[in-house]
């Protein structure tokens, strides 16, 4: 018997007699017995000629256009990120007098021996929040160096710094102008050393603005982005003379919804990750398409999409071509970098 070799071609080009075909995600596999293969190679009916073309190509270029399509149609939206502090209590009360947050919610969970939080300027269900986890006996975490910043506009960044200075806040960066430009921003720490950038802005319906990640390369990092996860390019900008560019991705303009910021440095491709970031999530329509979409772009699945135990939520979770963790739950679908339940 013939070997057989997998292709796509120009259907109308050959006989049905030749063809032996199979349905997969709703697009036809052909396979044809190599001798027909070279014969339909050298054929040409009518004026029209045969187009062979190796058929794992033009299968996964298909699937692929199917799952940008879907994906950018997908209702989506950044829900919260988590990470993980030394100390819940104090780093509430941090959020609350110094950055104006509202705590949303709290629960403690002691047969896991974890307790989480959810702050920030609005509901859940409308803005963008952060979950920060405490799993007990630890008190503190290696933020790494590939975890950059937050980012809150505020009214008046001075006004705000001073506050921070007379609750006992680390100020990291007096306000003043960026660095070639003009908006006024300021840096601060809270208790655990994550750094947020407060960036004085017109008032906003989403403060909690950026989350900043660094990456190795910023172009990769983009495609993967805007296919697997729908985001679109908001900006991107060069900074030649400080060895950086950034580029900001969301769903949204980012002065009416949270956007994350990716930075590149110049000559930089790995950073280490810490155990104190954990995840961003990002609302989906169906987890099982968003995986798929992220395994055809090059994303790692750390978790198979389906419903979490006990609960009325379904989740995926994936880690990006630069291993930061991403989860996707069910909530109004999200997806998130390698869902975990942030323990030690």
């Amino acid at each position: 018997m013939a070997s057989s070799f997998s292709v796509a071609l120009n259907l109308s080009t050959l006989r049905p007699s030749l063809l032996s075909s199979s349905r997969c995600s709703g697009f036809t596999s052909v396979s044809l017995p190599q001798s027909e293969l070279f014969r339909a190679k050298e054929t040409k009916l009518g004026s029209e000629a045969t187009t062979v073309v190796n058929l794992a190509q033009a299968s996964t270029t298909v699937s692929e256009q199917n799952a940008l399509d879907w994906v950018k149609n997908d209702k989506r939206r950044l829900l919260h990120v988590v990470y993980r502090v030394g100390d819940l209590e104090k780093t509430i009360k941090f959020y609350t007098d110094c950055l104006g947050m509202k705590l949303l919610r709290k629960r403690d969970i002691p047969e896991e021996r974890y307790s989480n939080a959810f702050l920030g300027y609005g509901p859940e269900e409308t803005h963008f929040t952060v979950e920060l986890t405490y799993n007990y006996g630890v008190d503190k975490y290696d933020i790494g160096t590939g975890f950059g910043h937050f980012g809150i506009a505020v009214e008046d960044v001075t006004k705000t710094v001073e506050l921070v200075k007379a609750k006992g806040g680390k100020v990291t960066r007096e306000p003043g102008p960026v660095k070639g430009g003009s908006t006024v921003l300021a840096f601060v720490e809270d208790p655990d050393g994550y750094k947020f950038e407060l960036l004085e802005r017109r008032p906003t319906p989403e403060p909690l603005c950026q989350v900043m990640l660094r990456v190795g390369d910023l172009d990769r990092a983009i495609a993967f982005y805007e296919k697997a996860f729908g985001m679109e390019l908001l900006r991107k900008r060069d900074n030649p003379q400080y060895k950086y560019t950034v580029a900001m991705l969301g769903y949204g303009r980012e002065d009416k919804n949270a956007v994350l910021e990716l930075t590149y440095n110049y000559g930089v491709t790995n950073y280490d990750k810490g155990n104190g970031y954990a995840q961003i999530a990002i609302g989906t329509n169906d987890v099982y398409k968003s995986a798929e979409a992220i395994k055809i772009y090059g994303g790692k699945i750390t978790q198979e999409p389906g419903p979490l135990p006990g609960i009325n939520t379904k989740i995926t979770a994936c880690l990006d071509l630069d291993g930061w963790k991403s989860v996707c739950p069910v909530f109004s679908l999200l997806i998130c970098f390698d869902y975990d339940p942030l323990r030690p």
